[in-house]
């Protein structure tokens, strides 16, 4: 072989070895990604329940942030019910013979702005009792401002065929 030869080998050598430390490199952060976000969907919804971050108030204030928060789930439940039985009514209208698009996109607005009202409610009293608390018993409660509750995963947009 002459020297011309070998510097094309050469060449086509480390344009290859160049493009396999490329493509190894993506595949590996494409992996790391991809594994960072599937855990992410398998965390669970609280690390603790609302109950047991309760219980871990001073006395003195806990009576008061559970009967506040239970004031306040109140408040909100008529309007979750009523994003379940517009969600249900619209589930029917699909599955019966009439079925009419128009009146069941309604519905399912009418579901999420009622289920957005409640969250609205119970956000707002959160916040507003978070402000009367002292700053290690605001920062024991912060994470019911968590938006992973038992709904946790549900409505993530349209999903990979097959999957």
């Amino acid at each position: 072989m002459n020297a011309r030869t070998l510097k094309i080998v050469l060449a086509v050598s480390v344009a290859l070895n160049l493009f396999a430390v490329v493509a190894g490199a993506s595949l590996w952060v494409g992996l790391s990604r991809e594994q960072g976000r599937i855990e992410a969907q398998h965390r669970p919804p609280r690390t603790r329940s609302t109950l047991m971050l309760i219980d871990q108030l001073d006395p003195a204030v806990r009576d008061r942030v559970r009967d506040a928060l239970r004031a306040s789930a109140m408040a909100a439940r008529p309007d979750f019910e009523e994003a379940r039985l517009k969600r249900r009514e619209a589930v029917q209208m699909v599955r019966a013979g009439t079925f009419d698009a128009a009146r069941t996109r309604g519905l399912l607005e009418e579901s999420r702005a009622a289920e957005l009202r409640g969250r609205a409610r119970l956000e707002a009293d959160a916040v507003t009792l978070l402000t009367t608390l002292e700053p290690d018993d605001r920062q024991a409660l912060s994470e019911i401002l968590t938006r992973r509750g038992r709904g946790a995963g549900r409505d993530r947009g349209p999903r990979p065929a097959g999957g």
